[in-house]
């Protein structure tokens, strides 16, 4: 999100700003480690380019994923965090093609299609979010596709399909490239909706909070590492 840049910034010493494939990537430092600050655009074709131009240009050693997803897991509410132990992609689906292909799975994939998430970001991460003392933290499957979701009757078949916790749109696709290229990641995601058609109250008011959270929480990871 813009406003989670925004933050960001304010947090870094900046010092260089060049374009790759259309996208800004921002250099800078915090207590005294080399950050590289972007978005990642839209869906998982864009996510997917903007890590491997961070791994490639910028040779960065971890990824820090944020942003906003929907809740499949009952118990979340707006505002909540979910960290990512994994993440897939639900709409990959070639489960015509042959039963050893069940939705989900990568076809003709060398590796497991659900991207385990580093223990330590994970464990810095949870530790980053507890320390903000008021969202309900949770850890589990993140979910993408190409679509946003706000159906119901979706978010149960989902959940059940995969027994994902939150549902977005670029998550897993920044996980496989960074599993590929062997960097170590983590995805953190403030709950902005119910995936159900039912919109916060003020999503201006809410994205401005999540941004806050996120900053502060990525602030706090890349002091510990």
């Amino acid at each position: 999100m813009d406003e989670e840049i925004v933050y960001m910034k304010e947090a870094l010493d900046i010092y260089g700003e060049s374009v790759f494939a259309q996208n800004k990537f921002y250099e800078g430092t915090h207590h005294n480690k080399e950050i590289v600050l972007c978005k990642s655009g839209v869906g998982k074709v864009n996510a997917a380019i903007t890590t491997q131009i961070l791994i490639d240009r910028f040779q960065v050693t971890h990824v820090l994923f944020t942003g906003v997803a929907g809740a499949l897991d009952p118990e979340l509410e707006v505002g909540d965090i979910v960290i990512s132990s994994s993440a897939m992609q639900h709409d990959m689906d070639a489960s015509a093609l042959s039963p050893d292909f069940p939705k989900g799975t990568i076809p003709m994939f060398a590796f497991d299609s659900e991207f385990r998430a580093d223990a330590q970001l994970v464990k810095l991460a949870e530790t980053a979010a507890e320390r903000l003392q008021g969202p309900k933290v949770k850890i589990g499957k993140v979910l993408s596709g190409d679509q946003f979701i706000a159906d119901r009757e979706l978010v149960e078949v989902y959940s059940a399909l995969f027994n994902g916790t939150c549902i977005e749109m670029e998550g897993s696709a920044v996980a496989q490239a960074s599993f590929l290229n062997e960097v170590p990641f983590v995805i953190i995601r403030s709950i902005s909706d119910k995936a159900n058609g039912e919109a916060p109250a003020s999503f201006a008011e809410f994205t401005a909070l999540a941004a806050r959270r996120s900053s502060d929480m990525v602030e706090t990871i890349i002091e510990s590492l």
